[in-house]
């Protein structure tokens, strides 16, 4: 029995040596410091947009019934398609008769003619006094501007039957529809939205770059973004126009960055999606560059754990460049240290 104490003895004290040691001996995580190539870049967020001139809301330019609709929510259209049409009774009623007035107006101009060429012959033979040729050139002449004047009158009615015909002004999807069939639209002080027509193929990124990366963004720059619904997806822009007046949201100071679209990799982007994008800066040869959490930050300085006889050692660094995933190292840390990466 004495043995025994003595083994279950001699096993808990090795045990609890064993545990004691695992505890003291951490494991870090580490790598080997080297020189690579470190792309800069400015990361900022966006939202996707159209293009000026690519959302149009379609309205009517006169009043009436909705007669019939011929598009809806989602429906692809091209330039020039008929998306709806008002009851045209009234205005069709006005044409006609300003197209009979035009009629009367050159009845009435073509015996005017007749009767100055006439005037015109018998002054010539004397016949006629001066007076009556005059007056049959002046009744000639406004019998002239009278068709002129019903005929501008026809043009304006044209134009207002025109207007009971809604055409597509782009191509484009529909994005949405806010009259149905058989309702009263009225046109008084502003059209009414029939529909909006957004051109899926004109769209741009607003991204919101913060004011201590700005100096950092150029027109022409390449650019590279994704959204939420194709993570696995790098999409390519350019910078295009960098909006001089900042916008302030909770107090931080953003400027908008404006980046066209250069590659869609086949896939459809939608209005609004939200994006996250990265405007690439310089590239920097033969650099040291760490991960960035390895970098640790104390009272605005950067430092870092380098793995010294085992034992982890806390080194200043300067911080230089900076891009999503590395950070170049100024001075601090030298190539073929062992960096503590998980400290």
């Amino acid at each position: 029995m004495k043995t025994i104490h003595w083994l279950i003895a001699l096993i808990s004290v090795v045990g609890l040596a064993a545990c004691d040691k695992e505890t003291t001996e951490q494991q870090y995580e580490t790598m080997v410091v080297k020189r690579r190539t470190l792309s800069s870049t400015v990361l900022a967020t966006g939202v996707i947009k159209p293009k000026v001139g690519a959302e149009v809301r379609v309205g009517s330019r006169v009043s009436g019934i909705v007669k019939k609709l011929n598009v809806y929510v989602g429906d692809i259209v091209k330039k020039g398609d008929l998306l709806a049409r008002l009851d045209d009774i009234e205005l069709t009623a006005q044409y006609n008769q300003v197209a009979a007035n035009l009629e009367n107006a050159k009845t009435a101009m073509k015996y005017a003619r007749i009767e100055k060429e006439r005037q015109e012959v018998l002054l010539a033979e004397s016949v006629t006094p001066r007076q009556m040729y005059d007056r049959a050139v002046k009744d000639y002449e406004m019998t002239q501007a009278q068709v002129a004047q019903v005929t501008a009158n026809l043009d304006y009615a044209k134009i207002q039957l025109d207007y009971t015909k809604i055409i597509a002004p782009i191509n484009g999807v529909v994005a949405s529809v806010s009259t149905q069939e058989g309702e009263t639209v009225a046109a008084m002080f502003a059209a009414p939205t029939f529909l909006t027509i957004i051109d899926l193929k004109r769209l741009e990124i607003r991204a919101y770059v913060d004011e201590t990366d700005i100096s950092k963004v150029t027109e022409g720059q390449q650019a590279e973004f994704t959204v939420d619904t194709y993570p696995s997806i790098t999409f390519e822009g350019i910078v295009k126009a960098i909006y001089p007046k900042a916008e302030i949201i909770d107090n931080v100071v953003n400027y908008v960055v404006i980046i066209d679209i250069v590659d869609r990799k086949g896939k459809i982007l939608r209005p609004e999606m939200t994006t996250t994008v990265n405007i690439l800066n310089e590239s920097l040869e033969g650099v040291i560059a760490i991960p960035n959490k390895a970098l640790t930050h104390k009272n605005g300085e950067d430092f870092v754990y380098v793995l010294k006889d085992g034992k982890p050692e806390e080194r200043k660094v300067a911080a230089g460049v900076k891009n999503k995933s590395l950070t170049q190292i100024i001075s601090g840390l030298a190539e073929n240290e062992t960096l503590i990466v998980n400290k």
